[in-house]
């Protein structure tokens, strides 16, 4: 009995048939390997299909489904058919959607480092039922809101996690140990370091313990640094190339020299812990950065002697160093070679020239960089703009300073402290102490913290000025951030108002 299929027919979404349509039926016989087709017209006149089809049904459009019937499931009593399932699978979709945008903002919101916005959008999205926040989220908002100074909060945010039912993990705890130490909160770092011991699946590892030593060192705490070595090489963790590293550049500029020999020793004798080209530009950097050239350029041919290649980074720690000590023609040489073998100059490298020539007030060389550097499309940082007002102002060009920041805002470059300091710097410079004030105030307001640099700036220019009554309203201020210089200063005025 041969038996008939027409698929586009039996199609639920099928749209009304426009006349005369042809349709092709593959009618398959009983015997093997027959086969024929046969072409018919159908005709869509009402009385054709009343006369040899079955009752009329619904067509039901795209996304809809029949109600099931009554007579579809044998032995059950009268069903009310789905209605609006439709509208249902588009809220749902909706809401799906919606999630999917939310989500989407918060995460530019942790990228842009917002950290207020960031927070808000995340208690938004955990009011919605269809949302569940994962532990990879809380990483991220943990992680920002250490790198924004904010480890109360980052603190507070772990504990409503572990209320809801999140287990915590060590990268969890690693993290919420990172950002107490970024806030150079050393104690609070080692009492989260003591709860991972605690636990036997939240045990600390060799970024632990590295994150620590980084804290130990920035802070000069080098008791602190052998008592970790010791407690990493009891647990058997075995110190990786960036945990050397941290320690290595600590001791560096520390002016331990002896011990960073030490270490350096130690690395290019491992097995397991080779120095590498970040170790490489961290010694060039340290040299550099104290201007001992003749050391930068030994320990940059050992290294090269060992098998390390140079990065770009390399050459601008060494076009830099160079610059500094205005040994122009072997900054030339370096920007040449890296040319040569077709290492790309970056944003850094700029700097470093513009820096160059503004620290002696070469104006004319500068400009040259920066038209250079803007016309390689390359975008100026906040530290360009740092350099040309520092150069504007040795120079004694005072009102190109003005300009520099009027262009630093159309590009809006951000506003840091040093920044900040590069206009107090300019201001200072120019006896504009009205101004300076000015500029000082606008800081504070912008939550941008002044640090000792900004103190020693405001300090000196009003002691030129003789305003021993200034310096000390900024000793009662921030005391902590006051040099020695102002402490002096202030111990004058005590004398003379005795």
């Amino acid at each position: 009995m041969a038996s008939a299929s027409l698929s586009s027919v039996s199609s639920p979404f099928l749209s009304p048939i426009s006349p005369s349509k042809t349709l092709t039926i593959t009618a398959l016989t009983t015997e093997p390997f027959i086969s024929k087709t046969i072409v018919c017209v159908i005709s869509s006149s009402p009385s054709s299909l009343r006369a040899n089809s079955e009752p009329k049904k619904r067509l039901w459009k795209e996304g809809e489904f029949p109600g099931i019937s009554e007579n579809s499931i044998p032995g059950t009593s009268k069903r009310t058919p789905i209605k609006n399932v439709k509208k249902k699978i588009d809220r749902k979709g909706k809401a799906k959607a919606w999630a999917s945008t939310v989500t989407e903002a918060l995460s530019d919101l942790i990228q842009k480092k917002l950290w207020i916005q960031a927070l808000e959008v995340f208690e938004m999205l955990k009011e919605q039922p269809f949302y569940q926040p994962r532990e990879g989220t809380y990483m991220k908002l943990i992680v920002l809101l250490g790198k924004s100074g904010q480890p109360q909060r980052a603190h507070q945010l772990f504990d409503t996690m572990v209320e809801e039912g999140i287990e915590p993990t060590s990268e969890l705890y690693t993290s919420l140990l990172a950002a107490y130490c970024r806030s150079n909160l050393i104690d609070e770092a080692f009492s989260i370091l003591n709860k991972m011991k605690a636990l036997p699946l939240c045990q600390p590892d060799v970024y632990t313990y590295s994150i620590l030593l980084k804290a130990c060192v920035d802070a000069s705490l080098f008791n602190l640094v052998e008592s970790l070595y010791e407690e990493m090489d009891t647990r058997s963790i075995t110190p990786n190339t960036v945990t050397q590293n941290i320690v290595l550049g600590g001791y560096g500029k520390a002016g331990q020299y002896d011990q960073m020999e030490k270490l350096l020793s130690g690395m290019l004798e491992s097995t397991s812990c080779k120095p590498d080209v970040w170790t490489m530009n961290t010694i060039l950097g340290l040299f550099g950065n104290k201007g001992q050239i003749e050391m930068m350029e030994k320990w940059y041919e050992k290294f090269r002697n060992y098998g390390i290649e140079p990065e770009t980074r390399t050459f601008n720690i060494l076009i830099g160093a160079y610059g500094k000590k205005r040994m122009y023609d072997k900054m030339s040489t370096v920007m040449e070679y890296m040319r040569k073998l077709a290492f790309p100059w970056t944003t850094s490298t700029y700097n470093n020239i513009i820096e160059a020539f503004s620290d002696v007030g070469d104006v004319k060389n500068m400009e040259y960089a920066f038209t250079q550097m803007r016309a390689e499309d390359m975008k100026p940082d906040t530290k360009t703009f740092c350099c040309l007002i520092r150069g504007y102002a040795n120079a004694g060009l005072h009102h190109k300073v003005v300009s520099t920041a009027q262009l630093a805002g159309k590009m809006e470059i951000p506003e840091n402290t040093s920044f900040y300091n590069a206009l107090l710097g300019a201001c200072a410079s120019a006896d504009d102490l009205m101004e300076m004030e000015r500029v000082f105030t606008k800081m504070k307001d912008k939550h941008c913290k002044p640090d000792p640099g900004t103190y020693s700036i405001l300090i000196e220019a009003y002691r030129k000025k003789g305003m021993h009554d200034k310096i000390y309203y900024l000793m009662q201020e921030r005391p902590q951030l006051v040099t020695n210089k102002a402490e002096d200063d202030i111990d004058e005025l005590m004398e003379s108002l005795i």
